[in-house]
């Protein structure tokens, strides 16, 4: 019988395009499946609980799938680490029941968008954070109160999503100054394209003081996205977490360059 195994996986955006398996390009999912093979000694095709794009980095990406072939767990973990490349690594490994599923298991997930705030652009943190002139945090904060609850995101989706339904339940929104950094913490039942990256873009226009606080609002009942302004850029966005009320999994993570300013125990 087929064992039903979870993974926790972290990696850097940066070096792959986007999640998703593609045939002449490097991604996330085809680099862990190869390695997944290697164990299993047997093809392995994964779901994840989110397909982040381009440049987005994951401290906890969920990803489950099936295999015949008996392993222990730490050959989940420690065997396919040894047989992927450094930008891409398993955390945890966890049997799971066989009604588990990374994708419609899950109830929420959870991002962090990081702005970083430097006079002097950093060519390493850079990589890590969308640099960014100085914002007012609270102003963000008040801001982004207005797309709390299910809602209408067709103004914040981006042109080539795919989704059914615009509407998203938003279970909450914080924007808060940290130590150099602006932090966006959102966590909802499910995105659209582009959807967190479309309101950090817009957010920012307001901690700017170029738009007003009750301009979010107004551009979410709008409902065109050509009206917010610029996608923000992927190296800022990172998924963190994502719930399985009904499954015992280890929780997220919080992104490395918020360890490195000593900013964990403040989200």
């Amino acid at each position: 019988m087929a064992a039903n195994i979870a993974l926790g996986v972290e990696y850097d955006g940066g070096n792959f395009s986007g999640w998703q398996r593609q045939s002449h390009r490097p991604s996330v999912q085809g680099e862990l499946e190869a390695a997944l093979g290697r164990v299993a000694d047997e093809p392995v095709r994964t779901v994840a609980a989110g397909r982040t794009d381009v440049g987005v980095h994951a401290t906890q990406q969920v990803v489950s799938f099936q295999c015949s072939r008996a392993r222990p767990l730490r050959a989940w973990r420690d065997g396919v680490n040894a047989q992927t490349a450094p930008g891409v690594k398993v955390r945890w490994a966890r049997e799971v029941d066989a009604s588990f599923h990374a994708r419609f298991s899950a109830v929420a997930r959870r991002y962090l968008y990081l702005y970083l705030i430097e006079n002097v652009p950093s060519p390493l943190r850079g990589r890590y954070a969308c640099l960014s002139p100085p914002l007012d945090a609270e102003a963000m904060h008040q801001a982004g109160q207005a797309l709390l609850g299910e809602r209408d995101f067709t103004s914040f989706r981006a042109a080539g999503c795919q989704s059914q339904s615009p509407f998203r339940r938003v279970l909450h929104l914080r924007v808060r100054a940290l130590a150099g950094l602006v932090v966006l913490d959102i966590k909802a039942n499910a995105f659209l394209l582009h959807m967190v990256r479309n309101i950090a873009g817009a957010l920012s226009l307001v901690g700017r003081g170029q738009r007003p606080i009750p301009w979010m609002s107004e551009r979410l009942q709008a409902r065109d996205r050509t009206m917010i302004g610029k996608t923000a850029p992927p190296q800022g966005l990172y998924l963190v977490d994502v719930a399985y009320p009904h499954h015992d999994l280890p929780q997220g993570a919080l992104p490395p360059l918020l360890a490195a300013l000593g900013c964990l125990d403040q989200l």
